[in-house]
C-alpha cells in the first residue's frame, strides 16, 4: 500500500470520527441552492479532510463538494482529489448507516486511487488501480484505525445465468428499469451512497445503472475502488467515463447516466 494511500484511508478515519460525533446528537439539516440536505457533519468533516491531504499532498488541487458548493473550485489541469466528505446525506438524516466517507485521487481524467469509509458499519474500501483493490473493517475509528480482516477483494465474472443488480436506496427511475430490460434479473439489492460501487467490487453483484443525476465527488472513489477491483464505469454509449468535466449548460463536475459493472463477458 503506497504511502498515498494510506494518506487518505488516514483522512477519511480521522473525518469519521467527526461524523460519528454528530451522528449521536439532534443535529440540524440545512437546504443547500440545489435543494440538497447538508448538515454540519458534511461541513466539519470536508474540513478535516481537507487538512490532512494539504498535508499529505499539498501541491495536488482538490475539488471537494462543499467547498464547490460556495463557488471554490480549483483548476484541474493535472491531478486533483475529488472528496465528497458526506455521500448519502439523506441516509445520514434517517439515521439507517448507509452514508459514506469518499476520497478519491483523479490521474489523467480517471480515478486513479479511492477510498470509501462508512462509519457507522466500519466497512473500510481501498483500491488503486496500478495495486489492487481491499475491504477491512474499522469498528470505530475514535476508538482505533487499526484495520482488521483487511484482505484483497475483486469483482465476479459472470458467465451466464441471470445478473444481480445493485441500485439506491433513495432514487429509483424508470430509465434503469427499461435498460435491465435486456437481462435477466436475478437479485436486485438496494443500498445508499457509494456503497453500490463497493458490492460491485466486492463481488457481491453484477451491475449498477445509474440513470439519475451525480456528481463526480459522488462516484470517484467508487470508481477507482471498482476499477481497481477488475470492474468498469461506462457511460450509455460505451465510453469510459470521464472526470474534471465543464459541460456547457450543465454544473461543473455533473456526470451524465452511467453503467457500474463487474466482468459481464
Amino acid at each position: 500500500m503506497t504511502d498515498l494511500l494510506k494518506g487518505m484511508i488516514e483522512a477519511a478515519l480521522c473525518a469519521a470520527e467527526t461524523i460519528l460525533d454528530i451522528y449521536e446528537t439532534d443535529f440540524d439539516v440545512e437546504i443547500k441552492g440545489d435543494a440538497s440536505p447538508v448538515t454540519q457533519a458534511d461541513k466539519a468533516a470536508e474540513a478535516v479532510i481537507l487538512k490532512h491531504l494539504a498535508q499529505i499532498a499539498p501541491d495536488v488541487p482538490v475539488v471537494a463538494e462543499e467547498a464547490a458548493a460556495e463557488g471554490n473550485i480549483p483548476d484541474v489541469d493535472g491531478d486533483f482529489f475529488l472528496v465528497d466528505p458526506l455521500d448519502g446525506t439523506k441516509e445520514f438524516i434517517k439515521k439507517n448507516g448507509e452514508f459514506t466517507v469518499n476520497i478519491a485521487l483523479v490521474r489523467n481524467n480517471v480515478p486513479a486511487v479511492g477510498v470509501i469509509y462508512t462509519p457507522a458499519k466500519g466497512w473500510l474500501y481501498a483500491g488503486d488501480v496500478d495495486a489492487g483493490c481491499w475491504q477491512g473493517d474499522v469498528a470505530d475509528p475514535r476508538v482505533s484505525h487499526e484495520i482488521a480482516n483487511w484482505r484483497a477483494i475483486a469483482v465476479r465474472k459472470h458467465v451466464d445465468g441471470g445478473v444481480d443488480v445493485v441500485g439506491s436506496r433513495s432514487h429509483h427511475t424508470p430509465e434503469a428499469e427499461d435498460y435491465l430490460k435486456a437481462f435477466t434479473v436475478g437479485d436486485h439489492k438496494s443500498i445508499g451512497s457509494s456503497l453500490k460501487f463497493c458490492l460491485l467490487a466486492a463481488g457481491e453483484a453484477d451491475i449498477y445503472p445509474r440513470f439519475g443525476r451525480t456528481m463526480e465527488w459522488d462516484t470517484a472513489a467508487g470508481d477507482a475502488i471498482l476499477s481497481a477491483a477488475g470492474g468498469t464505469v461506462e457511460t450509455t454509449d460505451g465510453k469510459r467515463l470521464q472526470y474534471g468535466k465543464v459541460v456547457q449548460d450543465d454544473a461543473p463536475f455533473a456526470n451524465p447516466f452511467f453503467i457500474a459493472k463487474a466482468q459481464l463477458g
